[in-house]
């Protein structure tokens, strides 16, 4: 097999063998930590480590797999491309290839026959069945072409399951560090390690299930996208979900000034720093133009326009 080929497939095997610790593993860890967060066994430092990574990693996917990726919403250096990567593969979502690919057949077939997870066929199989059932979409390849030629994307994909152990060795390493002791490098892998792999999971599935079933559609895009206001916070943006699908290659998904979207502030402040450029924004007269004439995405030149 070429090494391409052995790219393409590598990580199927391996990331098949690993669905049900990524599904079963982090509940049990979040239990364990309300147990001995109950009897007092849990200091500020660990709540804190778990902060800290659940917003890096969370970036890494919401900015780095997400908007740069999938749908290269900006563009950045190979040093700012590679920390992206590398923090997305830290949060033990797959590696980039495959999530920008199965995404990227997402919005293709969003809420339609074809479509990996959507919650046309319920919630729970939206939300995680999906892994079980449909963890390697057919065209998912297709769809990432150009991120096989893409050398950064390449790294990180050969490198996914060495950035996934450095997700939990920091962490720990952390605590140790804060603690000084072998029970701070325990409390930091639970909860830097399990508790924020169970958070960040769960706000990432929950875009595929709640925001394609509960929330505000401004934009009459082809799919059932919601805006959802209660999760614009915990998933850094990803929940203004109608708004992304409505203009998927902006790398600002806020179209009101009230809506919170970190993802988009980091980014944007990233522009300011000279670290990426080409940002990506929807226009406020062609939000206006399309809040009175609806999306249409059967229509192919909006299609080629809007799409992925």
């Amino acid at each position: 097999m070429t090494r391409a080929g052995s790219t393409r497939h590598a990580w199927s095997d391996q990331w098949r063998t690993t669905i049900w610790a990524v599904v079963v593993v982090p509940p049990v860890a979040v239990c364990a930590a309300a147990a001995l967060a109950a009897k007092g066994h849990v200091e500020v430092t660990d709540v804190g480590i778990c902060a800290v990574m659940f917003v890096a990693t969370l970036l890494g996917i919401e900015a780095g797999y997400h908007r740069q990726f999938a749908h290269r919403s900006f563009s950045a250096g190979p040093i700012v491309r590679s920390c992206l990567a590398g923090l997305g593969s830290m949060a033990f979502q797959g590696s980039v290839l495959w999530w920008a690919g199965v995404h990227r057949t997402h919005h293709r077939h969003a809420d339609r026959e074809g479509d990996p997870h959507s919650p046309l066929h319920g919630l729970l199989h939206a939300h995680v069945g999906w892994l079980f059932r449909n963890l390697d979409p057919p065209d998912w390849r297709r769809r990432a072409r150009d991120l096989f030629r893409d050398g950064v994307a390449r790294w990180a994909t050969r490198l996914y399951f060495t950035f996934v152990i450095v997700g939990f060795a920091l962490p720990a390493l952390m605590g140790a560090s804060v603690r000084g002791s072998w029970q701070g490098f325990v409390s930091g892998l639970l909860w830097g390690g399990l508790v924020r792999m169970f958070l960040v999971n769960h706000v990432i599935w929950s875009i595929n299930s709640i925001c394609h079933a509960y929330g505000s559609r401004p934009y009459a895009t082809r799919d059932r996208s919601a805006n959802n206001p209660w999760l614009a916070l915990p998933s850094l943006g990803f929940s203004w979900h109608n708004n992304h699908h409505a203009f998927p290659r902006s790398a600002v998904n806020s179209h009101e000034r009230w809506q919170l979207d970190l993802s988009g502030l980091f980014i944007q402040l990233l522009g300011m720093l000279g670290l990426a450029w080409s940002v990506r924004k929807s226009p406020a007269a062609t939000l206006r133009l399309r809040r009175a004439r609806p999306v249409d995405a059967t229509n192919p030149v909006v299609a080629r326009a809007e799409g992925a």
